[in-house]
């Protein structure tokens, strides 16, 4: 392992995150829930974290639009 400049130069290697580069992810995120069929309106009332683990896993989305569908 390496203890060369580039480990030293913490800023460089890794920049730090911005509310900006967050709130981009953030509306990409709900817009992905959108485009997979979940509803605007209940995309929007939904929490960062929840949107999160939403996205992470489109099968079950896709799962919960169904049934929400069949009722």
């Amino acid at each position: 392992m390496g203890t060369g400049r580039t480990l030293r130069k913490e800023s460089h290697v890794r920049p730090c995150k911005t509310p900006a580069g967050k709130a981009r992810r953030s509306k990409a995120q709900r817009a992905r829930l959108v485009k997979f069929g979940m509803k605007a309106e209940d995309v929007a009332r939904m929490g960062t974290e929840e949107v999160r683990v939403l996205v992470q896993r489109p099968t079950v989305v896709k799962k919960l639009v169904a049934k929400q569908a069949a009722k």
